[in-house]
C-alpha cells in the first residue's frame, strides 16, 4: 500500500495532467457531434478488430454445429423449391428483388441482447457498401437496421431495441402498424396501430410491411402470442413471439434498397 502512495505522490503531476486530458477529451466528444460520431467510428474499429478475432477462433471450434446449420438451411430450401408450386410461401427469392434490391452477406462478431438499446456488429463495413439505414435479415427473419459504419465494420440497431421502429403487418391482411420492443423478453416485441377491425388471431404471422424504403415486404418477424385494445379501444396492442432467436445469430444478410434516395426525396417534396 505504501508503495502505491509513494507511486503517486512521485507521479503526481503527470497523473493529475491525465486526469485533465482525460476531461477534456470526455467534454469535446459529448459536446460536438462530428468529434463524437469520429470517435464511435473509430471505437468500431479497434474494437471490431479484437471481437472478429476471437470470435474466429470460436467459429473455428464450431465448425460442425455451423455444417450441421447449413445443411438444415439447404434442406429447407428444397423443401421449399418442392413446395413453391402447391402453395404460397412467403420467402425472399433474391433474383425477385434484383432490380431493386441488392444483398451483401454479413457475419455477426459481437450480439447483445439483455440491454434496453441492444446493438450487434458486423464485420462489414464502408468498402462492402455497407451504409446507415440498411435492413439486416437471417433466414428472411429480421434482425434489425445498420447504424454507424467505418471502412470494416459497422453496428446494427437491433429490433431488441426500445428505439427501433419499424413497419410491420398481418401476412393475411394488408393492416400494418409500428413494431416496437419494450424492454423485457427477448423473445417477445411489440406491434400496435392495428385498427381494431382487422380480424387479429392468436398464431397469426406478422410480416414487415414494405411501406419504408428500408425493408422489403414479406420478412418474417414472428406471430401473434396475445393481443387486447389499448385504453382508447381503437387499436390492438399485440405481442409478437419473434421466429428467430435473437440470442443465437451468426450469419445474416444486408439489403440496400438501391431506390431509396429516389424514394424519400419524393416523400421529402411532399
Amino acid at each position: 500500500m505504501q508503495q502505491i502512495v509513494n507511486f503517486i505522490l512521485r507521479n503526481k503531476s503527470f497523473l493529475f495532467f491525465l486526469l485533465l486530458l482525460s476531461i477534456s477529451v470526455s467534454l469535446t466528444i459529448q459536446s460536438h457531434s462530428y468529434h463524437r460520431s469520429k470517435f464511435i467510428n473509430s471505437a468500431n474499429f479497434f474494437t471490431g478488430g479484437l471481437y472478429n478475432t476471437s470470435n474466429s477462433i470460436s467459429s473455428y471450434f464450431n465448425l460442425e454445429e455451423e455444417n450441421q446449420k447449413l445443411n438444415k438451411e439447404n434442406a429447407r430450401l428444397n423443401t421449399l423449391i418442392g413446395n413453391t408450386k402447391k402453395e404460397s410461401i412467403s420467402y425472399i427469392d433474391t433474383t425477385t428483388f434484383e432490380n431493386t434490391f441488392k444483398f451483401t452477406p454479413a457475419r455477426i462478431i459481437k450480439n447483445s441482447y439483455s440491454k434496453q438499446q441492444n446493438v450487434l456488429l458486423i464485420n462489414k463495413g464502408k468498402k462492402d457498401s455497407i451504409k446507415d439505414d440498411l435492413a439486416v435479415i437471417d433466414n428472411n427473419k429480421i434482425i434489425g437496421i445498420t447504424a454507424n459504419y467505418n471502412s470494416k465494420y459497422a453496428t446494427v440497431i437491433s429490433i431488441l431495441n426500445t428505439t427501433s421502429r419499424i413497419s410491420a403487418q398481418l401476412k393475411k391482411t394488408n393492416h400494418f402498424g409500428t413494431l416496437s420492443w419494450n424492454g423485457k423478453s427477448p423473445k417477445i416485441v411489440q406491434l400496435t396501430d392495428i385498427q381494431k377491425n382487422a380480424p387479429v388471431k392468436i398464431g397469426d404471422t406478422i410480416i414487415t410491411s414494405g411501406r419504408s424504403s428500408i425493408f422489403p415486404k414479406g420478412i418474417l418477424i414472428g406471430s401473434i402470442k396475445d393481443f387486447k385494445l389499448d385504453i382508447t379501444e381503437n387499436y390492438y396492442e399485440i405481442n409478437v413471439s419473434l421466429f428467430n432467436d435473437m440470442t443465437n445469430l451468426e450469419h445474416v444478410m444486408v439489403i440496400e434498397n438501391k431506390d431509396k434516395s429516389l424514394i424519400e426525396d419524393l416523400l421529402n417534396n411532399e
